[in-house]
């Protein structure tokens, strides 16, 4: 007998678990919420993530073209709660993939884009995916510069969780490019990493805003000097 294919019975038990847990008035509250920008399940948080233990029980560790498959099918779905999904099992499985996901992963940060998703996939899994495989180094170089501007908050945010092994040189060199960025999301980006970074190098940050404060937003500046 031939066995189903585990992204066909995932996909398939979590579109029967989220939809039975639909609830349309906390629905209308979530999209409010997010400025009416997706649609909504109405699925709490903790709600979701008991149902994806109940999705994922007994199910084998996933392949590389399970993640692909399963990622791509969560953003297909109208309902922001697939895409939650989505995010929250890359990022368990981060390990999986090698190099040539990240264009998976640039389909998805660049596609029904908002910081829900984004900062997810680019401080978790693309995140993880660098460290990995430290040759995609060179694509965030690129992404850093993009038009697009999810793909450089992406770049930007990426090296968040690596604490003393941060690429210092990119994550300044990656806001210094971007320190007159007008989108909001861009310049709080800036400060957020500088921010993190100060964590494991206070002198190192305080330094480089001193050095770049006629560069950077206001915004970016007071962010990153948050805790120092």
């Amino acid at each position: 007998m031939m066995t189903r294919p585990l992204a066909d019975e995932l996909l398939e038990r979590l579109t029967r678990l989220l939809g039975a847990a639909r609830d349309p008035e906390r629905a209308v509250q979530a999209e409010a919420y997010m400025r009416d920008q997706f649609p909504f399940l109405g699925i709490p948080a903790p709600a979701q993530r008991a149902l994806a233990r109940t999705v994922l029980a007994g199910l084998a560790k996933p392949t590389e073209a399970d993640l692909r498959a399963v990622a791509l099918a969560c953003w297909s779905r109208g309902e922001r709660e697939y895409q939650y999904f989505a995010c929250d099992w890359l990022r368990a499985h981060v390990a999986v993939p090698g190099p040539a996901f990240l264009a998976t992963i640039a389909t998805l940060v660049t596609t029904k884009s908002w910081w829900d998703t984004v900062d997810p996939l680019a401080t978790r899994v693309v995140g993880g995916l660098v460290r990995r495989h430290p040759q995609l180094s060179a694509e965030m170089d690129a992404w850093s510069a993009d038009e697009d501007m999810w793909l450089v908050r992406t770049a930007i945010l990426h090296q968040l969780h690596y604490g003393t092994d941060t690429d210092t040189d990119r994550l300044f060199g990656y806001c210094t490019r971007q320190a007159g960025h007008k989108d909001f999301f861009i310049r709080k980006a800036i400060g957020w990493s500088l921010r993190h970074y100060a964590r494991t190098d206070p002198e190192a940050v305080a330094h480089y805003v001193s050095d770049n404060r006629d560069r950077l937003s206001p915004l970016s500046v007071r962010e990153a000097l948050k805790h120092l």
